[in-house]
């Protein structure tokens, strides 16, 4: 059996890859080795479980809350919340672990299940692969250790989920957004309620679009991985600005007056210079990864800020800053951590953030964001092809040394396979656009020809 866990979480096809057979197997597992370890030393272990609206979501989380409360754990069931809320609760309340039910920016058909250890942190490698090792222990055959009568676990509804959330948003944000207009973009997806209470309790005018989930448009043409309805609605409102999310809430691009987009790499140079000045951003050092635009490095060393790079993966950003002590730390994609204030990448922190430091200066998002110049960059990603052969292909290493020779110093190349879907991502970044697009467009086909 290949490895289950991904870049972030176990996701795949609901019903097909994700079985509801799977979700439970994985739960009961996941309650065995994250709830072992002092939890049934004379209290009952307790989970937090939440999901985003996708309708597959509704049986996954029935086989997740199955699983928790078969081995002993009692669970409380949030609803739909998104992803950091649920890692904030799971901190919050003192629970033993959380499981939230999301395939983030995937397509509907698509879900995943992440799970977070005591104080709402992600997992690490070791701990995902204990899961795997005990849930196929028993799905060949060793039987689970399962209580009885009053040993099973309870299951409650925990409404106040909601407002304990927000609460917590509004309470670590540093000024108050009054005279702001704001359109927020939801993705029809975790955010459509927190979002816009969140930013209108913090005093905000507010234009809402992708915010009416029913089970199958989330992510469809909208939110943080479609941004065109979001840049002609603020426009057309004549708002300040514009937040997107993505499905499952825990990213956050922004658009500012003009309708232009602003990455996430822009939001860290916002955010990194906003915590300087508050004494906030510890060892004076943000930390980004080797996707992170060559323009994100050159303007936090104008500005005097150290840039420490990962992997990709917001869970890198994120080891990263645990070890090291660091406040601010995220991805190109939006992934933002306050490290202060989450425990992971949270879109709606991230967007009030953001907006807070236009409020409090004064200044526009496009005149903030302008102390950073993003180089042209092309992504392109290439399906169908083994992308477990990335490191290893010598044709296609050759292809990669060609290139690299042609961009010299001013630019750079990176090829990865995706850690959520079968395909591999090619970057190119160069000085200029056209010479990016030709560079990335023949490691593409290289890609294909190798790798196919």
């Amino acid at each position: 059996m290949g490895r289950l866990f991904g870049t972030d979480g176990v996701r795949g096809v609901a019903n097909a890859d994700l079985t509801a057979e799977l979700a439970l197997g994985l739960s009961v597992a996941a309650a065995h080795v994250l709830a072992e370890a002092g939890t049934f030393e004379g209290h009952r272990p307790t989970a937090v479980v939440g999901r985003d609206p996708r309708a597959s979501g509704e049986f996954l989380e029935a086989a997740v809350v199955a699983g928790l409360a078969s081995a002993g754990v009692d669970v409380l069931r949030v609803g739909v919340l998104p992803t950091p809320a649920v890692a904030y609760l799971t901190g919050a309340l003192g629970a033993d672990l959380g499981v939230m039910l999301s395939a983030s920016h995937n397509a509907m058909p698509d879900n995943g299940i992440k799970f977070f250890a005591r104080g709402g942190h992600k997992l690490a490698d070791e701990l995902e692969d204990r899961i795997e090792s005990v849930y196929e222990e028993h799905r060949t055959g060793a039987p689970w250790d399962r209580p009885t009568g009053a040993g099973v676990g309870r299951v409650t509804d925990y409404d106040e989920g909601f407002d304990r959330y927000v609460a917590h948003l509004i309470g670590v944000l540093p000024s108050r957004l009054d005279g702001l207009k704001i359109v927020l973009d939801e993705a029809h997806g975790a955010a459509a309620r927190v979002s816009p209470e969140a930013f209108a309790r913090a005093g905000a005018e507010i234009v809402t679009i992708g915010a009416e989930p029913d089970g199958l448009n989330i992510n469809d043409g909208c939110g943080s991985t479609h941004l065109d309805q979001l840049k002609r609605a603020v426009v057309e409102h004549g708002a300040d600005l514009g937040i997107a999310h993505d499905g499952d809430a825990d990213r956050c691009l922004a658009v500012d007056a003009s309708g232009a987009e602003i990455d996430g790499d822009q939001i860290l140079c916002v955010l990194a210079l906003a915590l300087r000045e508050a004494g906030q951003l510890r060892k004076n050092t943000v930390v980004g990864t080797v996707m992170s635009n060559l323009g994100f490095k050159l303007a936090m060393e104008r500005e005097g800020i150290e840039v420490v790079q990962t992997g990709v993966g917001d869970r890198y950003v994120l080891e990263s800053m645990k070890e090291h002590g660091y406040a601010l730390g995220g991805e190109q994609s939006g992934h933002v951590i306050i490290l202060d204030h989450a425990t992971t990448g949270d879109g709606t922190l991230t967007g009030l953030m953001l907006a807070a430091r236009v409020a409090a200066t004064g200044r526009s998002l496009a005149d903030l964001a302008g102390v950073m110049q993003r180089l042209p960059q092309v992504l392109i990603n290439v399906p169908d092809v083994d992308k477990t052969r990335v490191g290893t292909s010598g044709e296609l290493a050759a292809a990669v040394a060609d290139a690299e020779r042609e961009l010299g110093s001013t630019g750079r190349v990176l090829l990865r396979p995706s850690g959520t879907e079968p395909l591999v991502r090619v970057m190119v970044e160069a000085a200029d656009i056209e010479q990016a697009r030709a560079v990335a467009g023949r490691l593409a086909d290289a890609v294909k020809s190798a790798l196919g």
